[in-house]
């Protein structure tokens, strides 16, 4: 993603609204704005961001996960399984 072609400046987002919204939901490419010659946001279309938030999610339990590991706190593979077929069989 190159955010070097879709840097824009606020003047252009208030006036080409419109034209900007049909852009980014083809291409769905980030638009960045800036303010002032600074980088102030990003706009993104709807289907990159719910992307990018469930690919957090993803990250956030990943992460957890490893925690849980690194602490000690798991089970083995085996034990779950021999857990689950007693309950299957009761």
């Amino acid at each position: 993603m190159k955010f070097s072609s879709q840097i824009k400046p606020i003047s252009y987002l208030k006036s080409h609204a419109a034209e900007i919204v049909k852009n980014l939901s083809e291409s769905r490419e980030p638009l960045l704005i800036t303010q002032n010659g600074e980088a102030k946001l990003v706009v993104l279309d709807v289907k990159t961001y719910e992307e990018q938030e469930a690919t957090l999610a993803l990250l956030r339990i990943l992460a957890l996960g490893n925690h849980e590991i690194e602490q000690g706190r798991f089970r083995d593979i085996e034990a779950v399984f021999e857990e689950l077929d007693k309950v299957e069989q009761a």
